[in-house]
């Protein structure tokens, strides 16, 4: 999809020039490319739910749902900071989106009153790789199941590049909010140890 190296291929980034075994994944016919306009990141114990919605037309639409792990989490964010970087380097600053007339921002119940959740999306696809490349106008994202015995792409999804920043900022806020609220050590992790016993 571009020509960057794609960190998520061995599972992790990798810096350096460090060659990349070759990856693939199988596109199933009833994956279709969705063009996204905004999104909607939750989180529980075990793993982030990103909602792709669309309001292009009406009914307003959650066009994709995808459920990864926070060690996946960790890795896209990482892989698309660079990804935003290498667009900045070829294109320059993505321009900002325009401000909603609105500056309240809406409960997380209002959207999804506005918005349509078909029945077979409701719980999402999961990913475990994601793939992802830029063009002047666009970032693209292939979420794909790693499972055994061959990949395959479980959601494309397409946003303008033009919201490709604020995506990655929702991102990284959602994942320190995560770390915030469910990473906590345990009680009594940082009292020094007791001193030891002589017998």
């Amino acid at each position: 999809m571009s020509d960057q190296p794609n960190p998520f291929a061995q599972g992790e980034p990798t810096p350096g020039p460090k060659e990349q075994a070759p990856f693939s994944a199988r596109v199933p016919e009833k994956v279709r490319g969705v063009y996204c306009t905004a999104q909607v990141i939750h989180d529980s114990p075990k793993e982030f739910i990103i909602d792709f919605m669309q309001g292009l037309s009406r009914p307003f639409q959650v066009v994709a749902r995808v459920v990864i792990t926070p060690a996946t989490m960790a890795e896209f964010i990482a892989a698309y900071d660079k990804n935003v970087e290498n667009y900045t380097k070829s294109f320059g600053a993505p321009p900002a989106p325009p401000k909603p007339p609105d500056e309240r921002r809406p409960s997380i119940e209002e959207i999804y009153e506005h918005y349509k959740l078909a029945d077979d999306m409701h719980s999402g696809v999961y990913a475990n790789t994601v793939l992802m490349g830029h063009s002047p106008t666009e970032f693209f994202f292939d979420f794909i199941t790693g499972f055994y015995p061959t990949p395959a792409v479980s959601a494309r999804v397409i946003i303008p590049a033009p919201q490709g920043p604020r995506f990655l900022t929702t991102l990284k806020g959602s994942l320190q909010q995560f770390q915030h609220r469910y990473m906590k050590p345990p009680p009594g992790a940082g009292d020094a140890p007791p001193p030891p016993s002589n017998p």
